[in-house]
């Protein structure tokens, strides 16, 4: 035997063996193997109560209800679900998946005292990018009818007591949230003389508001505008 019949010879030998340490391995393909389980297969497509896995496998749930159960969670944590506002911020999400409850609140808190400062000064600009056209229209007149009549405002913000969501709709694609804002401040208007006409200087009032706060879903603006001012005194 030659010699490039002896290597032949090795590398068939080499291969066999092998082989056959893979096959006892690896174990051998009989036709009858099981397909891979799809964990997220729905319940109604699990194994029958009398296959031989039966009680052997645990049925996930399916994508979709992992998903909303995972969208709603801030929701539910942040008020009772099954009640008219849980469902109501339900439906907001579904078309603004970004609105998240407890972070409008905070924002809401923020406009707010932004708002009532800007207005007590008469700042305009400010007010222009928080408030609706409308809602504008009717500060701008209150600032206008004060300038004209000499008189100034000197406020102070004491803080928020409380600001809770009182209701929430979706009209097409605008959402609209109302919430009820009890605010600590002082205020004081003086006429052109610095007399005092309105208010106390020294003294912390509440104040109790309905606010309606508005976004259109389909704009890429995520910025809300106050649309509605209501006063609970």
């Amino acid at each position: 035997m030659g010699s490039n019949d002896f290597v032949t010879l090795f590398f068939l030998v080499a291969a066999v063996l092998i082989f056959l340490q893979l096959r006892s391995v690896l174990g051998r393909r009989t036709g009858n193997e099981k397909p891979p389980r799809d964990l997220y297969t729905p319940r109604d497509a699990a194994a029958p109560v009398d296959a031989p896995d039966a009680g052997k496998v645990v049925t996930l749930p399916r994508r979709d209800v992992i998903e909303d159960e995972n969208r709603f969670a801030a929701i539910d944590a942040f008020t009772k679900p099954g009640t008219p506002l849980n469902d109501s911020l339900r439906e907001l999400n579904k078309s603004d998946p970004s609105f998240e409850p407890k972070q409008f609140v905070n924002g809401a808190r923020m406009a707010y005292e932004m708002i009532v400062m800007a207005f007590a000064d008469g700042d305009r600009k400010a007010l222009k990018g928080l408030l609706s056209r409308e809602v504008y229209d009717g500060f701008d007149a209150a600032i206008s009818e004060r300038e004209a009549k000499g008189e100034k405002v000197k406020s102070s913000f004491v803080g928020i007591d409380k600001a809770d969501i009182m209701h929430a709709e979706m009209k097409d694609s605008e959402a609209l949230v109302t919430l009820r804002i009890v605010s600590q401040m002082i205020s004081a208007t003086y006429d052109k003389a610095d007399k005092l006409v309105d208010g106390d200087a020294e003294q912390v009032s509440e104040v109790s508001d309905l606010w309606t706060f508005s976004r259109d879903t389909r704009s890429r603006d995520p910025n809300w505008k106050l649309v509605a001012t209501e006063s609970e005194q």
